[in-house]
């Protein structure tokens, strides 16, 4: 019995941190303070609970019928992860023209679902993750992972305040347009990654 449940621990464990690197918050810090830097700290609140919530949600629907999903509608994850990766494009691009990603007025649930809780937390290799650790793992320490993970996330994301602060309005600025590069390089990766796995070798 105590073998089963140190086992699960370390199961449990092993699919966090695997969880957690590909999700990156914290690598994607800069990001997010890009994105929410003109919100009030009421809105950046309602932003990021919206993109844990969806987030969550996100990954249990994958997690569970994921390749169903995907099978029902013809497509794979390649295909998956180009989308993604012109959906991150576009992003970047208004980023880098405009400085913004949302228009005035838009509101915070908007933006913490798309772009911030999907694709750049929860992306294909997000998705990806969840599948093969629901069938290598179970749906028990599946699910607690993707939970805790998200919680992770949220702790991480509600101290970017902190970072907002210390940077002020023009390092906040200089950041936003820098991170908009990093924001198009992951867009050609994904886009990359997914035209690759189409060309026969």
């Amino acid at each position: 019995m105590l073998e089963i449940i140190t086992s699960n621990i370390i199961n449990l464990a092993t699919t966090i941190l695997i969880l957690f690197i590909i999700v990156d918050p914290l690598g994607n810090i800069p990001i997010f303070m890009s994105l929410t830097e003109k919100m009030s700290k009421d809105k950046k609140r309602k932003t990021f609970n919206t993109a844990i919530i969806t987030g969550i949600i996100i990954l249990l629907v994958f997690a569970f019928v994921g390749q169903e999903i995907f099978s029902i509608f013809g497509i794979s994850i390649s295909s998956f992860e180009v989308a993604g990766g012109i959906l991150l494009l576009i992003i970047a691009i208004r980023l880098l023209i405009t400085g913004k990603i949302i228009d005035i007025g838009e509101s915070p649930e908007s933006i913490g679902a798309v772009p911030i809780a999907m694709p750049l937390l929860v992306g294909p290799g997000a998705i990806t993750t969840v599948i093969f650790n629901l069938q290598q793992y179970g749906i028990a320490i599946t699910s607690l992972a993707i939970i805790i993970t998200l919680f992770i996330t949220w702790i991480i994301l509600r101290s970017a305040n902190k970072v907002y602060r210390f940077l002020g309005q023009s390092g906040s600025l200089v950041i936003a347009r820098v991170n908009a590069l990093f924001i198009a390089a992951i867009a050609i990766q994904y886009i990359i990654v997914g035209i690759t796995q189409f060309i026969p070798y």
